[in-house]
């Protein structure tokens, strides 16, 4: 079995290729020139704005899966930058699905989208995909027309998509542009000396579905092997948790007495007040998440204590 992760020198493809390599199969990993990647894979050097490129790379990798990870996944950024995001992933995506309709259009492709497409909706219950999403940032409008557009190319070429909603997802390794990661890193700053006993916020009082990058990954591997062609499949834990608690758990695992203060910096221009999965369509298929939030934090803050150095 040949996989092709496109865009996975980031957060998710790192655990995916291990994950595949770990159940035999053969890994091709795109990146963009200024990335690196530091796990065993062919890596080819990828700009999904170049349809030229991307016909070698599916040319060589001849991918029996596809994983389509590559994104611009800020919500912050794609409010500065919302003409950038948009060249990423709507006419990336728009390149890639030629790619495949022309190269190899009986490959399988697991299309990652995230839970930012269904916007400010009505949350007193768990979300299920068959909630109309309501986009409300620019960053989620662009996850939303890729996952339509791959809808569109399923039904019209026969192409065997599929797609996910995905919640937030955390763990060791993530980049401190997002919210755990963040105040993991802060608080290993702390200790080490390298900053004053203070953590930087934005708003504490909104609400996420966390789960960790680990199980995740067996989800997505799971959709690639049973999810239906041209079906949309939530990736959450079900639970929704208060950001503020999660800074009082991270804060409960140092030995410093740290402070907390709110950066508007941090604020987004619109923020969503509560997220959760119903995740009862991919849970059929029988995946459950199976790592508490605790022992992500607990690793995450881990991780970011070994790349400080006094």
């Amino acid at each position: 079995m040949r996989a092709l992760i496109v865009g996975g020198a980031g957060f998710v493809g790192q655990y995916l290729a291990e994950a595949l390599r770990g159940a035999g199969q053969e890994v091709f990993v795109t990146k963009l020139g200024s990335e690196s990647v530091s796990f065993p894979a062919t890596v080819f050097d990828l700009d999904l704005n170049d349809p030229a490129a991307i016909t070698a790379v599916l040319e060589r990798s001849a991918p029996d899966v596809i994983y389509h990870l590559a994104a611009q996944s800020s919500v912050k950024l794609s409010w500065e930058k919302p003409a950038l995001t948009a060249q990423i992933n709507a006419v990336g995506a728009v390149n890639l699905y030629e790619g495949i309709r022309t190269v190899c259009p009986e490959a399988r492709c697991l299309v990652v989208g995230s839970s930012e497409e269904y916007g400010n909706i009505d949350y007193s219950s768990a979300v299920s995909e068959e909630t109309v999403p309501r986009p409300g940032n620019v960053y989620a409008l662009t996850k939303y027309f890729q996952e339509e557009l791959a809808r569109v190319y399923s039904a019209a070429y026969g192409l065997d998509f599929v797609m996910t909603r995905s919640f937030n997802h955390i763990g060791p390794r993530q980049s401190r542009n997002f919210v755990v990661a963040d105040f993991c890193a802060q608080t290993a700053e702390i200790e080490a000396g390298m900053r004053e006993p203070v953590i930087y916020t934005g708003d504490l009082e909104v609400y996420r579905d966390f789960t960790d990058v680990r199980d995740v990954v067996r989800a997505y591997l799971l959709l690639a092997e049973r999810g239906k062609r041209g079906e949309t499949y939530n990736v959450g834990s079900g639970n929704s948790v208060k950001i503020a608690d999660i800074l009082k758990t991270v804060l409960s695992l140092s030995p410093h007495k740290i402070r907390v203060e709110r950066d508007p910096k941090k604020f987004r221009p619109s923020e969503i007040p509560r997220i959760c999965a119903d995740r009862k369509k991919i849970s059929a298929l029988g995946w459950e998440p199976s790592i508490p939030i605790l022992d992500t934090i607990q690793d995450t803050l881990t991780f970011y204590r070994g790349t400080i150095t006094n």
